[in-house]
């Protein structure tokens, strides 16, 4: 073989390591699919138990804050997905479960079944679930996530997320969607959620708070 030969073979190999043109394509959507799979649920917003902050932050990610040490809820009231008047202080001496989600969440699809589960076995033994749908520019996605899932607590309509901004910074307010909070039975915030919850971790998330005289 002729040195003009093996040269040409040598960068014909080379090439071959490198995916062709339609491949690489494919890799790039791929990873921008990845990428917004991963970001598309956040909004963002960052908190942790030290510095100035009165709660906790345990390992399973979810936070509390003890008696005494818990902030008011702000006021939570406007029109429900499907044009009900709701105001979540009606609720105060129940225990109420907040949940932020959006019908374009995946991880909101995921953790739907579990609540809804949840909510039924609780809400005989004093606990109210309320949902806040944000960033739905309609109503209709909104009632397709309920029908398609089952949903059958309330959710308070949110599209610009101001019920959000109403809770005070640096307690234990919603900085993620889904994020879920959990209300003591006088209105106190007790513990907060900023990811996805299995039934099991919501469970235990509600437990401590039902506990309590």
């Amino acid at each position: 073989m002729s040195a003009a030969s093996r040269a040409s073979l040598r960068s014909n190999r080379t090439r071959r390591t490198f995916p062709g043109p339609r491949r690489a394509a494919l890799l790039t959507a791929g990873a921008a699919a990845a990428a917004l799979t991963l970001s598309a649920c956040s909004s963002g917003g960052t908190s942790s138990g030290g510095g100035d902050t009165n709660f906790v932050l345990g390992k399973d990610g979810i936070a509390t804050a003890d008696k005494g040490e818990r902030a008011d809820a702000p006021d939570l009231s406007g029109k429900t997905i499907d044009g009900k008047q709701l105001d979540v202080a009606d609720y105060k001496g129940k225990v109420v479960v907040v949940n932020v989600w959006g019908s374009w969440c995946p991880p909101c699809r995921a953790e739907a079944p579990g609540f809804e589960k949840t909510w039924k076995d609780l809400k005989g033994k004093g606990v109210q679930f309320v949902g806040i749908n944000t960033r739905d520019t309609s109503t209709g996605p909104a009632l397709a996530f309920e029908k398609a899932y089952g949903v059958t607590y309330p959710s308070l309509y949110d599209p610009t997320g101001k019920l959000m901004l109403r809770f005070e910074r640096g307690t234990l307010n919603p900085q993620a969607i889904p994020s879920t909070l959990v209300f003591d039975r006088e209105g106190k915030i007790a513990a907060r959620s900023l990811q996805a919850l299995s039934e099991e971790k919501l469970r235990k998330m509600i437990a401590p708070v039902l506990a309590e005289k």
